[in-house]
């Protein structure tokens, strides 16, 4: 049951969402009520009072319909089914029943670019003829060279390698990630139809919102002759053209996709929310966030800018404002199922990239060594300051708990397709969906009756729920106390600099919300003078008048000083 200082739930309006905190649930980590070894929907359900007593608004619930696991679970062979390893229907229904009565909404994930190659339709398209009109829902295209043995363009899968694969007949067909997943068609009206069915389906169902995967992707230029990419092979996500003009990611088009979404979302009362996942450039994310649109876009600048206090203002400020631009609110996130947990990644070195990243990985975590103490406060600092900004903020499961990063996990039980697709030079994203552990000794730490699908490590039970719960320094009691406090202090969605860009400089964050509430953070590795008020959290101990290095802390006081 929740903990009876836990206040009362967001409301049902529509505009729940828009400082809300979500908190992410990859399945198949979550729990496991069957011993399988595989996380599943009861057992999400049976956990769930962990995340009201926690404080969030709501579940994000990664995909978890019928699925092959080419690439855990982002290979959907059905849209509005469960997987049966995962569960039933019925048990989605009970998870949503239980979910409503402790006052917690649902999202889920939803992943239009494209589907499993067990997907009906792709089963169809394959036992088509080339030109038939079942192969007209994906991407199939005749080869280059004499006997068509080269692939149509020059296009690269995201996980490695040529985004063509060939079937017997000798036509190729798209596939932006691994071979599994045929990219749709999104020309295609039948396509364009059954994704409104989807969300109508589990909309039906309770669902309040969905995540949208690769949101950037769906509409791609295939018109003939197909184009090669050329110069822009090398274009990344985030540094892709402002004009709209790739063949394959953030074309205008794609907008189109989502107000026909928006007319669906919106039927609903309160209208369905979404928030989308596109890897593009802050001057295009603004159009995805748009009332017409999705509504709102993750904002991932925040994650990746290494807790450096210019650059967080910076991103702070351009997130806010582009925010309101598209009428919506930012999104704040450390950690997701797609990238090292950020307790390890503030534990390398300052400055290190998301390429040094890989390489740390790759040496199973020894090189270089990281600071797991330097790490935590890290961490601990940044939570605060996430958790006071204004907007949404989404909490990947175990961050709570201040999981790290599992980076030695050995060859052999690695699953991710990056492993195999990039020839070992990638190691991929298995070492943060490592299974959570929940209690200190006994079956997989409590995550199952059984054992779990990627190993977890020597003293996981150190981490558990059931041994920080009660623990004042713990991590899970700092943000158990950071959300109850952020749901009586926030009001509106406004922030105000009380520093100057001089003590940013100086590795100083301090800024004001509404009604007096101040959180300041130092970034630095100097300790700097506390402003004078009512210390209502900080992330680690104070000494004195003195903000130490790496720590945020929440005041309240009359007027902000300069400082």
């Amino acid at each position: 049951m929740p903990h009876p200082d836990v206040s009362a739930p967001a409301s049902d309006d529509a505009d729940w969402w828009r400082q809300a905190v979500i908190y992410q649930v990859y399945p198949r980590s979550f729990a496991d009520s069957d011993g399988d070894g595989i996380g599943d929907i009861p057992g999400v359900t049976s956990r769930l009072h962990h995340l009201a007593d926690l404080g969030v608004d709501a579940l994000w619930l990664s995909p978890f319909y019928p699925s092959q696991l080419a690439d855990g679970g982002y290979d959907v062979a059905d849209y509005r089914d469960v997987d049966p390893r995962l569960g039933t229907l019925d048990d989605f229904d009970a998870m949503i029943r239980e979910a409503d009565r402790l006052g917690l909404k649902v999202m889920v994930d939803i992943v239009p670019n494209h589907s499993s190659d067990q997907h009906v339709w792709f089963q169809e398209a394959l036992a088509a003829a080339p030109g038939s009109a079942a192969r007209e829902r994906y991407v199939f295209r005749d080869g280059r060279g004499p006997d068509g043995e080269l692939p149509p363009t020059d296009w690269p899968s995201s996980f490695g390698g040529p985004a063509w694969t060939r079937v017997p007949d000798g036509q190729w067909y798209l596939h932006l990630y691994a071979p599994q997943q045929p990219d749709f068609n999104w020309d295609h009206p039948e396509v364009r139809e059954d994704f409104h069915t989807t969300l109508r389906f589990w909309s039906d169902r309770g669902v309040a919102g969905f995540r949208v995967d690769v949101a950037h992707g769906l509409a791609k230029d295939l018109s003939a002759p197909l184009r090669d990419l050329g110069e822009h092979l090398s274009y990344q996500p985030g540094a892709l053209p402002l004009d709209g003009s790739h063949p394959l990611w953030d074309r205008d088009a794609v907008h189109e996709i989502y107000r026909g979404w928006r007319q669906v979302f919106n039927a609903y009362d309160p209208p369905r929310f979404a928030v989308a996942e596109a890897w593009v450039r802050s001057a295009r994310r603004t159009a995805y966030a748009s009332a017409d649109g999705l509504g709102q876009a993750f904002n991932f600048d925040f994650l990746y800018a290494g807790l450096d206090a210019a650059e967080m203002r910076e991103v702070i400020g351009s997130a806010l404002a582009d925010a309101e631009r598209a009428g919506a609110t930012s999104t704040w996130v450390l950690s997701n199922h797609d990238v090292v947990r950020h307790v390890s990644r503030y534990a390398l070195p300052a400055g290190s990239t998301k390429h040094d990243v890989e390489d740390w990985l790759l040496s199973d975590g020894r090189t270089p060594a990281p600071d797991m103490a330097t790490g935590v406060r890290k961490a601990r600092a940044a939570a605060l300051l996430m958790l006071a900004l204004p907007g949404s903020a989404y909490v990947y499961q175990g961050e709570e708990l201040g999981l790290p990063e599992v980076a030695d996990l050995a060859r052999a039980d690695l699953q991710d397709p990056m492993w195999v697709r990039s020839g070992g030079r990638v190691k991929g994203r298995d070492g943060c969906r490592v299974p959570l552990p929940w209690t200190r000794e006994g079956s997989s730490f409590g995550f199952g009756p059984g054992g779990s699908w990627l190993p977890q490590p020597a003293g996981w039970g150190a981490y558990a729920a059931e041994e920080q719960r009660g623990d004042k320094e713990s991590f899970l009691e700092l943000y158990r106390a950071a959300l109850r406090l952020r749901r009586a202090l926030v009001t509106d969605e406004t922030l105000e600099w009380a520093c100057s860009q001089e003590r940013t400089a100086q590795g100083m964050l301090h800024f004001t919300r509404t009604g007096g509430w101040h959180t300041v953070s130092n970034l630095g590795d100097a300790p700097v003078p506390l402003p004078e008020g009512e210390v209502l959290l900080a992330s680690g101990p104070l000494s004195g008048d003195a903000l130490p290095p790496w720590t945020t802390v929440w005041l309240r006081s009359g007027e902000p000083s300069e400082n």
